[in-house]
């Protein structure tokens, strides 16, 4: 697999080039999203050697970089332009000198928007094929990018031995979600603790869980939710990290779904992390409104009384295992928890803008506490639920 072993950015008269060196050469595939703008290419899955919180500076058009694996075979740079621009050229160097590595070099220019736009064709920048024997450069067709099917009704089956938990781990591939203060991304503590929860409610032989994603990679908010009701899901608990500009401010909250946010705080988090998809450079400029997500007014009565009562429960016993916010249990209208036929919430695990909280959610010891914490959480809910199928 090739390996990207650093990234850097330069301003010159007149272009910024984009250089990312590579142990090998590999194809490459670029496309153009507005609103915001941005540059995406796709190359073969990858593996990076870049820390984290570890981005080259910016300059010239550009005001950010992402990278990760956007799904499976296929890992993806998102760069962030501050105004128009179009690729004035894009070529890859072999090795030379004291250079060991492949270079993938892009040069942007400024432009105006309605070029830009005209840019946004799949036929404006086909896909770039590396010839093996001397690195020569030859167009293939355009790589459409997949579609996520709209949500169907769900297939649970009619009798389960366990009861079905699915659970999320934030963020993932080319989106990292949250950056820490020592730089860590949040899409490593929750994929971390997932796994960790994942082990504590299989040892108790009680339930069958299913993880959204068992790695670093990007999983469209849509997808998540559809894994869940593929899945049968009775509980959905989808694993987040925060930061914010106080960084006094920690603790654990946990939010429900609701058309109106229960505070301007909710609301603006909620607003974040239903960008993800934008983030990692989803086209979302073909799709409706009523096919992105499932409308919030379909969302059944009875699954967000049991979310509500979930959430109540979990609060409670994640007091036990650390710090709390005010009022943690919150409201607002996460994407994520759209679906009308599976309890669900959003746990913010701590604030990753706080050195005690990004110690704890950093250690294993403490994440294992927290796990403990939400399996006695779920316990206790299918405790009432078993009981009041019983009566």
């Amino acid at each position: 697999m090739p390996l990207v072993k650093s990234v850097r950015v330069g301003k010159h008269p007149d272009h910024t080039r984009f250089v990312m060196e590579i142990s090998d050469q590999v194809n490459f595939q670029i496309s153009m999203l507005a609103d915001p703008y941005r540059v995406v290419v796709d190359f073969p899955e990858m593996g990076w050697q870049l820390r984290d919180g570890a981005n080259p500076p910016m300059y010239g058009e550009l005001s950010g970089f992402r990278y990760g694996l956007f799904k499976t075979g296929t890992s993806r740079i998102v760069l962030d332009a501050k105004a128009p621009v179009k690729i004035k050229d894009t070529f890859m160097l072999p090795p030379r000198g004291h250079v060991k590595n492949w270079r993938f070099v892009m040069d942007l220019v400024k432009t105006d928007r309605s070029t830009f736009m005209a840019l946004m064709k799949p036929a404006a920048y086909p896909s770039q094929e590396v010839a093996q024997n001397n690195g020569s450069q030859t167009a293939t067709s355009p790589v459409q990018q997949a579609r996520v099917p709209a949500m169907l009704p769900p297939q649970k089956p009619e009798k389960k031995s366990k009861h079905v938990v699915v659970i999320d781990a934030g963020h993932g591939g080319v989106d990292p979600g949250a950056s820490g203060v020592s730089g860590i991304y949040e899409k490593h503590i929750t994929l971390a603790i997932a796994r960790q929860l994942a082990d504590v409610l299989k040892r108790t032989g009680r339930y069958k869980v299913v993880l959204t994603r068992d790695r670093d990679v990007f999983i469209p908010l849509r997808e998540r939710t559809a894994i869940a009701r593929r899945a049968g899901a009775d509980l959905f608990l989808s694993l987040h990290a925060d930061t914010f500009h106080d960084r006094s401010v920690r603790g654990a909250s946990v939010y429900t779904l609701s058309e109106r946010a229960s505070s301007k705080e909710a609301q603006a988090l909620a607003e974040r992390e239903n960008k993800a998809d934008l983030i990692a450079g989803v086209d979302l400029s073909s799709t409706t409104d009523d096919l992105s997500f499932i409308l919030l007014d379909m969302a059944q009565r009875d699954t967000k009384n049991q979310s509500s009562k979930f959430a109540e429960t979990l609060v409670k016993d994640l007091s036990g295992a650390g710090s709390v916010l005010h009022n943690p249990h919150r409201f607002a209208g996460f994407a994520v928890l759209k679906a009308p036929d599976v309890p669900a919430v959003l746990i913010e695990l701590g604030f990753l803008s706080n050195k005690r909280d990004e110690r704890s959610l950093r250690s294993k010891t403490h994440r294992a506490k927290i796990a403990e914490s939400i399996k006695t959480s779920i316990n206790r809910y299918f405790n009432r639920v078993e009981e009041a199928n019983r009566s």
